[in-house]
């Protein structure tokens, strides 16, 4: 086995990547609060998390890691991350969006500036196979003259869920954004960019419908749209000069030629996507071997909390 990894967190996204580490042969230990979680996690992975909470292990265990994967609540995104920082932690892969707000955020990254440490924001969509192969053909046509993004959710199937005190409330920051983050990430961030927002729900009183357009630093057009009380999914959709490039869902690639109104499905290399949930097992070999391309780190991070306060409304 090669480096040391902590997994912070004993929830479904910690199994997630526990089966990530475990393929990618990685030394690790997995830091979980309570036993009732640990048991859970204990069943379905064969391996039985540290309980007690990370300040516990901090104090009894006077040791180090290479790197750390945060992968808690929304609500304790950052505290973690900071304690992480402050016990000298220099990598940490820290679970999207890094904190419940732009304070939280804005925190984390000049804590990070002030312990020269990289933390970046795990947008596990960003190593999809379908992506992958979208920003390829991309730069094959020359680059991006125009595109939009959905990010509608399902209202309904949220409302009953039990969150901590301001996640859903939140809930663009928490989920939506990792649709916003890719639209940028393919298409380019804006460099001009108008919002709308209408609407509120119960649990999410900002809004609940969302539009808006505006021109990326590359010049490329943008619109988006999402009705959270509507049907809708997920989606996006890159113009080239050659290619329109569809993402929906996003996993899979079909692309419309010029002259064509067929969409044709792309064959991509995506079993590691298959076996693992999908884009986490490139991600975090990203994130290991220390290849920073396509992470986000936690100042660019705490750059995009402008236009994603903007697009949803939050003051």
């Amino acid at each position: 086995m090669k480096n040391k990894i902590w997994l912070i967190g004993a929830g479904p996204m910690a199994l997630d990547y526990v089966k990530v580490v475990k393929d990618l042969d990685v030394e690790y230990l997995v830091i979980g609060r309570g036993e009732e979680s640990a048991s859970v996690f204990y069943n379905e992975a064969g391996i039985r998390p540290i309980t007690g909470g990370l300040d516990a292990f901090l104090q009894k265990n006077p040791v180090s890691c290479t790197h750390a994967i945060v992968a808690v609540g929304v609500e304790l995104l950052a505290k973690t991350t900071i304690d992480l920082l402050n016990y000298g932690i220099e990598n940490i892969l820290v679970e999207k969006p890094a904190g419940l707000n732009r304070e939280e955020i804005e925190k984390v990254a000049r804590l990070t500036a002030e312990k020269g440490a990289n933390v970046f924001v795990a947008y596990n969509r960003r190593f999809y196979a379908s992506v992958i192969r979208a920003k390829e053909i991309i730069e094959e046509d020359g680059g991006v003259t125009s595109f939009n993004f959905e990010f509608t959710e399902w209202a309904h199937t949220i409302e009953p869920l039990k969150k901590a005190p301001g996640v859903k409330e939140n809930w663009f920051l928490a989920n939506s954004s990792h649709v916003v983050d890719l639209a940028f990430y393919l298409g380019g961030k804006p460099r001009e960019i108008s919002c709308y927002t209408a609407g509120g729900l119960s649990w999410h009183p900002s809004s609940s419908i969302f539009a808006g357009a505006g021109v990326s630093e590359n010049g490329a057009l943008l619109s988006y749209q999402a009705n959270w009380r509507a049907p809708g999914r997920w989606g996006i959709e890159i113009l080239t000069k050659r290619h329109r490039l569809i993402l929906r869902p996003l996993e899979k690639l079909h692309v419309q030629e010029i002259g064509s109104i067929t969409e044709v499905l792309v064959n991509i290399d995506d079993q590691k996507d298959i076996e693992h949930k999908p884009g986490l097992f490139h991600q975090t070999k990203s994130f290991i071997d220390h290849n920073y391309d396509l992470l986000i780190d936690i100042s660019k991070q705490k750059e995009m909390m402008k236009y994603y306060n903007k697009i949803s409304g939050y003051v």
